[in-house]
């Protein structure tokens, strides 16, 4: 995995090596995807949509040490993304349960220690965001990444499938942001990964469509960054 990373820029994980790599049982981290059944409305998607459900919080790795910092808005600056950035977007946290959760201190640690290895730097401190996701098909079509093919102006990125149900699409979309080369595959089972070098590397998911009445597509995006989260510089 370190290694991919270093050589390709990206990384999937299977669930039992996502298991692996964590040092937990699979059974810890499908506990968790109770949570995503309530997440509230995403109120500041700009194409009107109301396809997406989302909780958010932050967190800083230093070592082995994990804490949670006070709640803060997400930001992003135009240029990761277009159609959602320069915004302060306040999203409701993630619940206590979840995070209180011995799972989820490997999952931080995991991360942190990763980006340390992968991308070759003596960091020991990491600025992780969290981000729970519902995209649904209620409407018809869902969008899980409606600002199209991005960067998002970190480090580490991770994207967990937690659970997908009666949706067809959703395939995910990787290309160099300096080369011609570029994959494409579909998570598909709970817990499967992908790992990003985001300097390196863009990526996008398509829309899902429902297959039957009505579907939806839970993800886990973690992003990771060695220099403080992303600051509106106007605040």
């Amino acid at each position: 995995m370190t290694q991919q990373l270093r050589d390709r820029g990206y990384a999937v994980l299977q669930p039992h090596d996502t298991a692996v790599w964590l040092g937990c049982d699979l059974a810890d981290l499908q506990a968790l995807a109770s949570d995503w059944a309530d997440l509230p409305p995403d109120d500041f998607l700009k194409d009107g949509g109301r396809y997406r459900r989302r909780r958010h919080s932050c967190f800083i790795v230093d070592g082995s040490a994990v804490s949670q910092t006070p709640h803060r808005a997400h930001w992003q600056p135009v240029e990761y993304n277009a159609l959602h950035g320069g915004m302060q977007r306040w999203f409701a946290p993630m619940r206590d349960a979840t995070v209180q959760a011995p799972v989820w201190g490997r999952l931080m640690r995991a991360l942190g220690g990763l980006a340390q290895q992968a991308l070759a730097t003596r960091s020991e401190t990491w600025f992780i965001e969290a981000h729970q996701f519902r995209i649904d098909t209620e409407g018809g079509i869902g969008r899980p990444t409606p600002e199209g093919a991005h960067r998002d102006g970190v480090d580490l990125v991770a994207v967990f499938l937690v659970d997908r149900e009666g949706v067809k699409g959703g395939e995910t979309r990787i290309f160099e942001a300096t080369g011609p080369n570029g994959q494409r595959f579909t998570l598909s089972e709970p817990w499967s990964v992908m790992l990003l070098d985001d300097a390196r590397m863009i990526h996008e998911t398509t829309p899902i469509q429902p297959d039957g009445e009505h579907g939806w597509r839970d993800t886990l995006v973690l992003t990771c960054r060695r220099d403080g989260f992303l600051e509106d510089a106007g605040q």
